[in-house]
């Protein structure tokens, strides 16, 4: 059977991604490169030892579509540790395959056709696609230099009764600013009696 010509793209806008260009000019000019998280130091010999050890176990088989129930124990704990916030392992924790993977379920999980997303530009570029592949539509604040702080009062005019998601970070990815406690008040003040979803 012959595919060629039958095969459309979801996504016909999405080109190479910057992450790919960027790494391609790094390894052209031999620089560092910053366009993604690339740990320039070994593995450690002591995990591949314990990975090792745990495969020769059997640890090796799918594992439940949650997650393993212990590394979510472990999640849980810590983020009590850490925050004081406490979270249900078998309830409210799920292990995805990296950060991708949970941003693109997350979407897709809680937007259906027509919802509008606001994402602050420039942002992840997973952003945006998943959004559209969901049957959303994004909606782009711009985050200015050197600052890229947020105008809430420009947030607040985004805001339908279609806006069903606003996707934040921080630090911001990929300008590193850090959202103020001030800035978590007028984002928890402009959704508190809505049913917007923030994706955090």
């Amino acid at each position: 059977m012959n595919f060629e010509g039958s095969i459309k793209s979801k996504l016909p806008q999405a080109g190479t991604t910057i992450f790919a260009i960027m790494s391609g000019l790094a390894n052209e000019c031999s620089a560092i490169n910053l366009s993604q998280g690339f740990p320039d130091f070994p593995v450690s010999e002591a995990l591949i030892s314990l990975v090792n050890q745990h495969m020769r176990r059997g640890a090796n088989q799918y594992a439940p579509m949650p997650g393993i129930i212990t590394l979510r124990e472990r999640i849980a704990e810590k983020m009590e540790k850490l925050y004081a916030v406490k979270y249900n392992p078998d309830t409210e924790i799920t292990i995805t395959a990296g950060g991708t993977q949970a941003i693109f379920t997350a979407v897709n999980a809680l937007i259906k056709e027509g919802d509008e997303v606001i994402i602050f530009d420039p942002a992840y570029d997973s952003y945006a696609p998943s959004v559209v592949l969901a049957g959303g539509m994004p909606i782009h604040y711009d985050l200015n230099a050197p600052d890229y702080k947020v105008d809430w009062s420009v947030i607040k005019k985004l805001i339908t009764k279609q806006t069903r998601m606003i996707i934040i970070n921080t630090p911001h990815n990929p300008t590193g600013s850090i959202l103020a406690a001030a800035d978590m008040q007028m984002l928890e003040n402009l959704v508190s009696n809505s049913n917007i979803i923030i994706l955090s």
